[in-house]
């Protein structure tokens, strides 16, 4: 079993209520990356569904996720001929940690696609910075290919630009095919754009992500690019696409996060 699929597995204790053991595996500094709680919220709406792959996903980030078990009450709460809403709490200790609501799109078939927009530019895979494994708990970084943009990635080595833009490319270390559950952690895989014009000066945590999945990828490399444009009250956003290798547009994504300067 590959270890995303372990890592976001659930067994179903009863009709809407499902243990789940939050890993450790996919950890940003010791704690639990938001993208993988997504998709560990994401899976449990899905279900038994596979035909589910057009979604709205949104969770609310209430209180930090620890590496632990955990249980996710589901609920539907609304169907129609075409859609299905579903909620989804993940909740630790008593304490609901975070909460997702899912809206899935049934029936999508063959339906017309215009893009008003391509995907920018992103050197290819072998010329941009790859991210090593980082130890410390930072053990996302061991399971996922992530590779920086070259124009993107001075902030490593101090050198800053003046727009906020991450891009690149990623995909898991050991093969695995790209499902909607993926493709929500992939969304918020990428260090926060802001370290690209500020460095790496604040701690940046998610209070709300969205991302909003339409359609599966080829296989292949997918080519990420998240924008950020505004720091003001205490927050920031950031803008997210996903596109396979054939230009076909993936998801989309927005996330607010808090701006917490460092002190020294």
């Amino acid at each position: 079993m590959h270890a995303f699929d372990k890592d976001t597995e659930f067994i179903r204790k009863s009709d809407g209520v499902n243990n789940v053991t939050v890993s450790d595996q996919w950890s940003i500094n010791h704690i639990p990356n938001g993208g993988y709680t997504m998709a560990l919220l994401t899976r449990a709406m899905i279900g038994d569904d596979n035909a589910l792959v057009s979604c709205i996903a949104t969770a609310n980030y209430i209180e930090r996720c620890d590496p632990k078990p955990g249980q996710i009450f589901m609920e539907t709460i609304g169907e129609t001929k075409n859609i299905i809403r579903k909620q989804a709490r993940l909740v630790q200790d008593g304490k609901e940690r975070v909460r997702a609501m899912g809206t899935f799109i049934k029936n999508t078939g063959s339906l017309p696609q215009r893009y008003e927009k391509e995907p920018e530019n992103v050197a290819p895979p072998g010329q941009c910075l790859k991210v090593p494994s980082m130890g410390g708990g930072y053990t996302l970084f061991d399971r996922v290919d992530m590779r920086l943009d070259p124009g993107c990635a001075g902030w490593t080595t101090g050198t800053l630009t003046d727009r906020s833009v991450q891009k690149g490319w990623i995909r898991f270390k050991e093969s695995r095919e790209i499902d909607v559950p993926a493709i929500t952690f992939f969304g918020d895989s990428f260090p926060p754009c802001i370290f690209t014009s500020h460095g790496m000066v604040a701690w940046v945590p998610t209070i709300e992500y969205s991302v909003n999945v339409r359609q599966l990828p080829k296989p292949g490399w997918l080519r990420v690019i998240f924008t950020t444009r505004f720091i003001s009250s205490g927050l920031v956003e950031e803008d997210g696409e996903i596109w396979d290798e054939d230009n076909n547009l993936i998801a989309i994504s927005r996330q607010i996060a808090k701006y917490h300067p460092l002190v020294n």
